[in-house]
C-alpha cells in the first residue's frame, strides 16, 4: 500500500510538472536588432538643439546589439538622442508591457511610444528605466506610461493608451545634459 501511495505522489507529480502553463508570456513583436533598417536615430538638432551622436549595430557574442551613445545636451533649447522604429500596421492590440534587455552606463533612459493620437512632434507617452553595467530585463507595463506634451497640447492626448493605436517606438537619452550609452539587445512587446 505505502509502495502504491509512493506511486501515485510521484505520477501526479510528473504530470503536474509537465502540464504546459499559460502564465508565460505571449509575444506580440519581438525585436533582436538583426534589422538595423528598422531603426533611425534622431537628435534634437531636428528642432534647433545641438546634442550629438549616433547609433551602432553590431554582433557581440553571437547576438546583434543596438548601442546608442551621445552628448545630450540642453543647451538651445535641445536635450535628447534617440533611435525609433515605425510600427504601423503590427497588430499590438493584446499587448500589454514591453519587454527590453539592456545595460550601460548607470544613467537614467526613456521608451517613448507614439499612437494615432500623438499628432504633434512634442507629444508622446513615456516610461523610463536605468541601466547597469550587465545586462538586465526590464519589463514597462503599457498602462504604466505618461503622457508627455509641451505646452497646452497635452488635454488633446487619451491619458492611457490603447495598445493596437500604437505607431513608433523610441529608445530615449533625454531631459538632461548627460553622456549617453546603452546598449539593447532585445526589445518585445508581450501579453
Amino acid at each position: 500500500m505505502k509502495n502504491i501511495n509512493l506511486l501515485r505522489s510521484s505520477l501526479f507529480l510528473i504530470f503536474f510538472v509537465t502540464i504546459p502553463s499559460n502564465n508565460f508570456a505571449e509575444t506580440m513583436l519581438k525585436d533582436t536588432f538583426q534589422d538595423s533598417s528598422q531603426w533611425e536615430y534622431i537628435a534634437d538638432n531636428v528642432m534647433g538643439g545641438i546634442s550629438t551622436g549616433g547609433v551602432e549595430f553590431e554582433r557581440i557574442e553571437g547576438e546583434s546589439i543596438a548601442i546608442l551613445t551621445g552628448n545630450v545636451t540642453t543647451e538651445n533649447n535641445g536635450g535628447f538622442i534617440q533611435i525609433r522604429r515605425d510600427l504601423s500596421g503590427i497588430n499590438l492590440d493584446k499587448a500589454n508591457s514591453i519587454r527590453l534587455i539592456a545595460k550601460g552606463n548607470k544613467q537614467k533612459y526613456f521608451v517613448f511610444l507614439r499612437t494615432t493620437g500623438t499628432i504633434l512632434p512634442w507629444q508622446y507617452y513615456q516610461s523610463e528605466f536605468t541601466v547597469d553595467e550587465d545586462f538586465s530585463e526590464f519589463i514597462l507595463p503599457i498602462e504604466g506610461f505618461k503622457k508627455f506634451s509641451i505646452g497646452y497640447t497635452g488635454f488633446l492626448m487619451a491619458n492611457k493608451i490603447n495598445p493596437k493605436k500604437i505607431t513608433s517606438i523610441g529608445l530615449v537619452a533625454f531631459g538632461r545634459d548627460h553622456l549617453a550609452e546603452i546598449y539593447i539587445k532585445e526589445l518585445e512587446f508581450i501579453k
